[in-house]
C-alpha cells in the first residue's frame, strides 16, 4: 500500500499516544479514519485535530477487551465508510508485578486488552479487509515481545503473544493469497501516558515520579513511531522495529540466546535495591 489517500483506516487507542500520531499521520495523507478508545474526550479531540487538516474523522467509544463490542464496531465501520483498508490493534495497558505478588485481576484485565485486543481486532476486521482488495493489519506488540523482563511477566506474555498470532497470520494470508498484508510492531521506550495508567505501582508512590521517569528513559516520540510504522505498511514489512532501544532488545537473544536470562536476573536484583534506596518500586 503506497497511497493512503481515501482508504479507510481503523486506529484503537486513538485517544492519545502512537494511535492518535498515527491519526494525524494518516489524516495528513488524505486516510479516512475510523478512531476509537475508552477514552471518550481524548479519542473526541483527536477527532477533531484530524478534521482540522481536512480528513473525515469519526471517534467511536470503544472497550477492546470486549469481543461483542468490537465486533459491533467493525460493522458500524463497514456500514459507516463503505469500506475498510487499514486496521492498526494499538490500544495498550501495562502491569509492573512479579509473579508470586501479581493479582489475578491485574493478570486478566492486561491479556484482555494488550493481547485479546488484538485479536478480537483482527478477527472482526479481517474479513472486510480481504473484501476491500488492498488491506493492512498492524498489530503493535512491544520489545517486551523480543525478551522477557523481570515484573513484566503479564506484559512479556500478552506482547510475546501478539507477535506469534501476527506472524502466524501473515504466513496464513500469504498462503491464501489475500490482499492483505501484516506487520508486527515493536516499540522501544515511546514518551506516552501508558505509565501513567499502569497497574502494579504502590498506592504510596507518586505516580508522576514514575511518568517522569519513563519519560526519562523513552527514546522516541509518538510522531517519529507513527513515521516509521506508516513507512512500514508501505514497505509491507513483517516486523517494524521502533527506537534505539528496540534494535538492542532484538539483537541481544540473537548474539546470547536463552543466556540473557542469566545476565539480567543479577541486574534485576540489584536495580531493585537501587531503587529501594530511592524510594522508587522496580
Amino acid at each position: 500500500m503506497k497511497d493512503f489517500t481515501g482508504k479507510v483506516a481503523v486506529i484503537t487507542g486513538a485517544g492519545s499516544g502512537i494511535g492518535r500520531s498515527l491519526a494525524i499521520k494518516l489524516a495528513e495523507r488524505g486516510a479516512r479514519l475510523a478512531l476509537s478508545d475508552i477514552d471518550t474526550a481524548g479519542v473526541a479531540d483527536t477527532a477533531g485535530r484530524c478534521e482540522k487538516i481536512g480528513a473525515e474523522a469519526t471517534p467511536f467509544e470503544l472497550d477492546v477487551a470486549d469481543r461483542a463490542a468490537v465486533y459491533a464496531h467493525a460493522e458500524d465501520v463497514k456500514n459507516e465508510f463503505g469500506q475498510v483498508n487499514l486496521v492498526f490493534n494499538n490500544a495498550g495497558v501495562a502491569l509492573s508485578a512479579d509473579v508470586v505478588d501479581m493479582e489475578w485481576d491485574d493478570f486478566d484485565w492486561l491479556m484482555n486488552i494488550d493481547f485479546w485486543g488484538v485479536a478480537h481486532g483482527t478477527k472482526a476486521f479481517l474479513p472486510h479487509l480481504i473484501e476491500s482488495g488492498d488491506g493492512h493489519i498492524v498489530n503493535v506488540s512491544s520489545v517486551f515481545g523480543l525478551m522477557g523482563i523481570p515484573s513484566q511477566s503479564a506484559y512479556n506474555a500478552a506482547k510475546f503473544a501478539v507477535r506469534g498470532f501476527t506472524e502466524a497470520l501473515r504466513q496464513e494470508l500469504r498462503a491464501a493469497r489475500h490482499p492483505v498484508g501484516v506487520t508486527c510492531v515493536h516499540p522501544g521506550g515511546i514518551k506516552t501516558n501508558i505509565a501513567a495508567n499502569a497497574r502494579g505501582v504502590p498506592d504510596d508512590v507518586d505516580i508522576e515520579l514514575i511518568q517522569k521517569g519513563f519519560q526519562l528513559v523513552a527514546f522516541t516520540h509518538a510522531d517519529s513511531a507513527a513515521r516509521i510504522i506508516l513507512r512500514g505498511v508501505e514497505q509491507n514489512k513483517p516486523r517494524v522495529l521502533i527506537g534505539p532501544d528496540a534494535r538492542v532488545f532484538d539483537a541481544i537473544p540473537r548474539i546470547i540466546g536463552p543466556r540473557y536470562e542469566d545476565i539480567g536476573a543479577p541486574l534485576y536484583r540489584i536495580g531493585r535495591k537501587i531503587a529501594e534506596r530511592f524510594g522508587i518500586p522496580l
